[in-house]
């Protein structure tokens, strides 16, 4: 599975998902459908539920040795690229979790950011894997995706990449258990931490999500988030 990269068209739908204030307020320049439940092929589903959380809006997530994503199908141009704000708050790390190991890549809490770009860059390896996505999902893995993570060792700062495809990169904004159980609020240059990341300027944004998986450890995981907001950069 390639984690963020492409979904299930089968995906189901929590019934409050789409018109709860937590989707309203998540609001991204240049969306152009509701946010939805994706889940991966041949894994179990993450839950996403909304609720009231420290007088915030939130979505609730709990994992339960699974994987899958919010997310909203959206259009910005390199042009646009602004600044996108979340916050998030966990209660526990995940246990024996390493994002630079394939077999233990689990995260309690992801923003997934996909842009598109020009596919004959791909890696003959690259270009397998995005025809494997599209032949299981039905959507090719996008050109590139950054993912905004906490992390249990690695250094805040610290650009990973997927171990199975470089055309995924994680951006750690937290490490270790310091900031358990405490709302953290972030914003960020989606131009500046795309280049960071990748070393070239990013294409459109044409996906955002929220993410908790627990699948490798075959563990548990609770997160909450805050709304997801984008602003253009004009």
């Amino acid at each position: 599975m390639l984690t963020g990269c492409a979904a299930s068209p089968d995906a189901t739908e929590p019934s409050d998902l789409a018109s709860s204030p937590w989707a309203t307020a998540s609001t991204v320049t240049g969306s152009v459908g509701p946010w939805k439940h994706q889940e991966f092929p041949g894994k179990r589903a993450t839950q996403y539920r909304f609720t009231r959380v420290d007088g915030r809006d939130v979505m609730a997530v709990q994992a339960e040795a699974s994987a899958s994503m919010l997310r909203q199908v959206v259009r910005v141009e390199p042009a646009d690229l602004g600044r996108v704000r979340f916050s998030w708050k966990i209660p526990a790390l995940i246990a024996g979790a390493d994002l630079t190991d394939r077999h233990l890549s689990d995260s309690p809490v992801r923003i997934v950011l996909a842009f598109e770009g020009d596919r004959s860059r791909f890696s003959a390896r690259d270009a397998m894997l995005s025809e494997l996505a599209h032949a299981l999902t039905g959507e090719p893995m996008p050109y590139a995706t950054l993912m905004y993570v906490w992390c249990n060792h690695s250094e805040p700062g610290t650009v990973l990449a997927n171990t199975r495809t470089s055309r995924i990169r994680k951006l750690v904004m937290e490490s270790g258990p310091d900031k358990l159980n405490r709302w953290l609020d972030y914003e960020r240059d989606i131009r500046a931490d795309f280049m960071k990341a990748f070393g070239e300027a990013p294409g459109a944004l044409v996906s955002i999500g929220i993410m908790t998986d627990s699948d490798n450890t075959a563990s548990t995981a609770t997160a909450w988030y805050g709304p997801v907001r984008h602003s253009g950069s004009r």
